[in-house]
C-alpha cells in the first residue's frame, strides 16, 4: 500500500487561461479512505484522474509513497510520469464495464491472467475475493443475469483481485438505488478496513462521504475549502460554503446585527455567550452570519433567549419530525426528536449556544474558531 502526497498541481485545459485543478495539496495517509467530495465541476474527477495517470497537469508533483508518479514544472520543463499501468492501481466507475461474454470468475481473473500469474494463485485470489464480496455463488453466471448490486460487487471484486497499492472510485454507487445504496456503501468500507488499501472515492453525496471517509477533502471551483474527518468538517466549519454543503437538512444562516452583548437578527435578540464576546469584539456594530444547525434547537415555555416561530408544515420522518417555521420573513427548518409533533402554530426555539456557527458575511469565513 501507499501515501499519496500531492504538490502545487495545476490543471488547465487551454494553456494556462484558466484552471479546473488551481495549487492543489494533499496528503493522503497509507490505508485511508479519503473522499474527494464537491459539486458538479468542482474539480474532484479531474484530481482522481491525475492521481491514475489518466491526465497530464500543468505542474504539480504526484507521489505514491516515496516514488515520483508525476513531476510537471511548467518553467523548466522538468517531467516524470509513470503511465497509469505501472502505477498498480485500480478503478471502478459509475458504469460497471463488465465483460458481457464472460463469466463472473472470467471478468475478476482477467487482468491477473493478462499478466501471466499462476492458475492457482489467480483462483485463490478470485475464490478469496468473490466470498469477502458475497458473491461466491455468482462467479459461474453472466453479468446479464446479475442484479445492478451485484454488478457492482463484481466490478469491485474485478479491481480489487489485483492487489493495487491505490483503490480509485468515481461516484461508483450512483446507478444503485437507495436500499442498495446503503448496503454497498457499507460493505464496501468494511472491505478497505480489512484489507487496508489507500483509496481515494469521489462523490458529491455528503451522506456517503460523512458515513465512509477517514478524511474528507472538500472541493469548491478547482480549490480545497477543507479537508479533515467528517466531524471537523460538520463541527467547526471554515466557512458557510462547508457549513451548507454538510448537513441535511441545510444549516439556516440568520444576518444579525451584534450589539451590546446581543446578537440581533430583527425578529429574535440572543444573548451572547460569554465563549463568543472575544472573537466578536471587532464586529460590535457591524453584521454576522449566524448559523444554526436543525438539530441544535430545543422548544422552549418561555421566551428567555429563544427564537419566536410560526409554524408552516411538518415532514414525518419515522424517528423524527422536520418542522418548518417562518421566524420573521425568513423560513427554516429544525428537527424535532419528540415522540408527537407539537400541536401548536407558535412556537419558541431555543438554540444550543455552545453549537452555533459565527460568519463574517463579506468573506463567509468563521469567526468563533
Amino acid at each position: 500500500m501507499a501515501s499519496i502526497t500531492i504538490k502545487d498541481m495545476s490543471v488547465s485545459y487551454n494553456k494556462g487561461k484558466s484552471y479546473v485543478l488551481d495549487r492543489l495539496n494533499l496528503d493522503i495517509k497509507d490505508g485511508e479512505f479519503c473522499v474527494f467530495l464537491g459539486p458538479s465541476g468542482c474539480g474532484k474527477s479531474t484530481a482522481m484522474h491525475c492521481i491514475a495517470g489518466l491526465l497530464h497537469p500543468a505542474n504539480g508533483e504526484i507521489r505514491f509513497g516515496d516514488e515520483v508518479m508525476t513531476s510537471v514544472n511548467g518553467k523548466k520543463k522538468d517531467k516524470t510520469f509513470v503511465p497509469p499501468q505501472e502505477r498498480n492501481i485500480a478503478m471502478v466507475f459509475q458504469e460497471y464495464a463488465l465483460y458481457p461474454n464472460m463469466t463472473v470468475r472470467g471478468n475478476m481473473s482477467f487482468a491477473l491472467k493478462t499478466k501471466k500469474a499462476a492458475k492457482e494463485e489467480i483462483d485463490k485470489r478470485v475464490d478469496y475475493m468473490a466470498k469477502m464480496l458475497s458473491i461466491e455463488n455468482l462467479l459461474d453466471r453472466r453479468p446479464a443475469e446479475l442484479s445492478g448490486g451485484q454488478r457492482q460487487r463484481v466490478a469491485l471484486g474485478r479491481a480489487l483481485v489485483r492487489d493495487p497499492q491505490v483503490f480509485l472510485l468515481d461516484e461508483p454507487l450512483g446507478n444503485l438505488d437507495a436500499k442498495l445504496r446503503d448496503q454497498v456503501r457499507y460493505e464496501l468500507k468494511k472491505i478497505q478496513e480489512q484489507l487496508g488499501i489507500t483509496t481515494i472515492y469521489v462523490t458529491h453525496d455528503q451522506t456517503e462521504a460523512m458515513t465512509m471517509a477517514d478524511h474528507i477533502v472538500l472541493m469548491k471551483d478547482g480549490h480545497i475549502m477543507q479537508q479533515g474527518t467528517p466531524n471537523e468538517l460538520y463541527d467547526h466549519p471554515v466557512n458557510e460554503f462547508v457549513a451548507g454543503f454538510l448537513g441535511t437538512p441545510q444549516i439556516n444562516i440568520f444576518p444579525c446585527d451584534v450589539n451590546e452583548g446581543i446578537l440581533d437578527g430583527g425578529a429574535f435578540r440572543l444573548k451572547i455567550p460569554e465563549c463568543f464576546k472575544e472573537c466578536l469584539a471587532p464586529y460590535k456594530g457591524k453584521k454576522i452570519d449566524l448559523g444554526i444547525r436543525p438539530s441544535d434547537f430545543e422548544l422552549a415555555k418561555d421566551g428567555a433567549n429563544a427564537i419566536p416561530a410560526h409554524v408552516d408544515s411538518i415532514e414525518p420522518l419515522g424517528d423524527a419530525y422536520l418542522i418548518y417555521v417562518h421566524v420573521g420573513e425568513k423560513v427554516i427548518v429544525f428537527k424535532y426528536t419528540g415522540e408527537n409533533a407539537p400541536k401548536e402554530k407558535e412556537l419558541l426555539l431555543v438554540p444550543n449556544m455552545a453549537k452555533l456557527h459565527l460568519f463574517n458575511p463579506k468573506t463567509q469565513e468563521r469567526i468563533n474558531k
